[in-house]
């Protein structure tokens, strides 16, 4: 099966500190890839390589085919790569259907400087779409800031759908979420692996081993370990490394 996204030998350095050594990944239409690690270890880094945000000092990223290493991360946006950050995104004062509708808008060929997002039959259709995907239809209206914690996740989730990607790449979704939060964003996860191809960066082994499909193990820049669930559950060198004897 042909990877929607494949990066090769992936290098990033910051200094003397390596953050990102030779790291190599394949994303897949319709299967979630974890990548878990202790702090520190570059999943973050390796986000903003994929996404753009950061050039790698080495290797390649080829979406669809196609070699987007040297691409800015518009562009990339643009090609069909959405992301979340670990830090909310969005503009409290403004409702949900406002923010989604900004980032539906941000997909188009440059903003409509004169023209209110929201006149726009297309991105206001988009929108809708996104926030009736992640369950928050009925909160359109509602004040971004004075949504839960767990609902300015969804909506977080809702501003990367807007923009009409391909490859979701998910920083922390579940940060700081209570147990009663964390279910409806598991759910929402899991249905969205069934549709894109999704890089889950996540703390919360549970929800990791719910939506994976392949995860892959970093320690200090370097990949430990890619395998199943199931094979990261029973390899000793992970539970050494990060996972403890928890699993």
């Amino acid at each position: 099966m042909t990877a929607a996204l494949q990066a090769t030998g992936l290098s990033r350095r910051f200094g003397g500190l390596v953050a990102v050594a030779g790291v190599s990944l394949d994303l897949h239409r319709g299967q979630a890839h974890a990548v878990i690690g202790p702090n520190g270890a570059g999943k973050s880094t390796l986000i903003n390589l994929l996404s753009g945000a950061l050039k790698p000092d080495e290797g390649s990223i080829v979406l669809n085919g196609t070699e987007i290493t040297e691409l800015p991360d518009w562009r990339r946006a643009r090609a069909g790569i959405g992301r979340s950050f670990q830090r909310t995104q969005l503009f409290p004062a403004l409702t949900a259907q406002e923010n989604t509708r900004l980032a539906a808008q941000s997909r188009t060929r440059g903003w409509r400087l004169f023209r209110r997002a929201g006149d726009d039959p297309d991105t206001t259709a988009q929108a809708a779409a996104a926030l009736d995907q992640v369950g928050l239809a009925t909160l359109t209206t509602v004040l971004a800031g004075t949504l839960s914690h767990g609902q300015r996740r969804l909506l977080e989730i809702a501003l990367v759908l807007a923009t009409n990607p391909t490859i979701l790449l998910l920083d922390e979704p579940l940060a700081g979420l209570g147990a009663e939060e964390t279910a409806p964003v598991v759910a929402l996860l899991r249905a969205l692996a069934a549709r894109y191809a999704m890089l889950l960066v996540e703390h919360d082994m549970d929800a990791v081993f719910a939506v994976a499909h392949q995860v892959t193990v970093m320690v200090d820049g370097r990949v430990l370990e890619t395998g199943t669930p199931d094979d990261i559950r029973r390899s000793p060198a992970v539970r050494d490394a990060y996972l403890g004897h928890r699993a």
